[in-house]
């Protein structure tokens, strides 16, 4: 059977969700083999293993951690050479793009970025993506070359296929380019304790109907009840009432999680850009003809600041 190549994004070997997502994708057009690179890589096999890779091709190397992306890009295109796949599918986050983009083009590849879903096809895998602020779905193939694949995160479900997940080691010779730009300093992000807002099943935004960064709290109780990420319109944003990196839309984060619940958002077509592919959307608004409601699946007339608390108080009662 045919191999598809997956990228791991870990941190110090803990695989983080979206990849073991790109797996249960991988298994519907060939057998997955993992690349996993970096400081922990050969940590991250056992969990890969539990979910469908067949094998998994690690290497450590100074250049990971100390340059941009370049290393990273070499080591796929190693891997792309040592393997012949069918495709190559990489987390569509802002640096899996970029790993992405770059590979398609020492590969002389087509890329696909955003997709929604993945199936097989006759003449190659066949992405799904949303296009013009999610108005269409569309249906495409790479026509030239390995097919490079970026996969939105929530598109797929975390399923165990107990596999081999037996590691190899990968060659890589790095480029001239590879050390282009090197990392002088890095400082941990303060954690939140709330799941990470693209990679969340669950997102709570607030918009400009919140009327005030210290009313955020109640955006953050509900999204707390929930276990879910906290999200914010570029109104809110742009208003000092919550941080730019929570902000959902065109000019901020696309998210696509089983639930998002939309309050005093108003639905300008930005910020639909960057959530209209969630599963299941809920809009608690007191304008009735807010154009959120054209495209929610449940919608609730009325003022967030009555709704969302007596919502919140009664996701915790059913909870205890």
């Amino acid at each position: 059977m045919a191999e598809v190549l997956v990228y791991v994004d870990h941190v110090d070997g803990a695989v983080r969700k979206p990849t073991l997502e790109l797996l249960t994708l991988a298994r519907r057009v060939g057998e997955p083999v993992a690349v996993a690179l970096g400081a922990g890589a050969e940590a991250t096999a056992s969990v890969l293993g539990e979910h469908g890779a067949v094998k998994v091709l690690a290497v450590d190397a100074p250049e990971f951690a100390d340059y941009l992306v370049v290393p990273k890009v070499d080591a796929l295109q190693a891997a792309v050479e040592a393997v012949s796949p069918v495709a190559v599918l990489v987390p569509s986050s802002a640096e899996g793009k970029e790993i992405a983009a770059r590979l398609a083009v020492r590969i002389g590849s087509g890329i696909i970025t955003d997709a929604v879903d993945l199936e097989a096809g006759e003449q190659g895998p066949v992405a799904t993506q949303s296009a013009f602020a999610a108005s269409f779905t569309t249906k495409s193939r790479v026509s030239r070359g390995v097919p490079v694949i970026t996969v939105k995160p929530n598109s797929a479900p975390v399923e165990a296929a107990p596999a081999a997940g037996a590691v190899e080691a990968l060659s890589v010779s790095f480029s001239a380019q590879a050390t282009g730009t090197k990392v002088l300093s890095r400082t941990p992000r303060e954690s939140t304790g709330r799941p990470e807002l693209t990679e969340a099943a669950i997102v709570v935004s607030g918009g400009r109907g919140v009327n005030g960064a210290e009313n955020f709290a109640i955006i953050e109780a509900l999204a707390d009840s929930l276990g879910a990420a906290v999200g914010a319109s570029r109104a809110a944003v742009d208003a000092g009432w919550y941080p730019h990196s929570n902000q959902v839309g065109q000019t901020g984060k696309s998210v696509s999680p089983q639930l998002y619940i939309a309050s005093g958002i108003s639905g300008a077509i930005q910020h639909r850009a960057g959530m209209q592919t969630s599963k299941t959307i809920v809009a608690i608004n007191k304008d009735s003809e807010a154009p959120i409601f054209d495209l929610v699946d449940y919608g609730v007339v009325g003022d967030l600041f009555q709704v969302v608390p007596q919502l919140t108080d009664e996701v915790n009662t059913r909870k205890g």
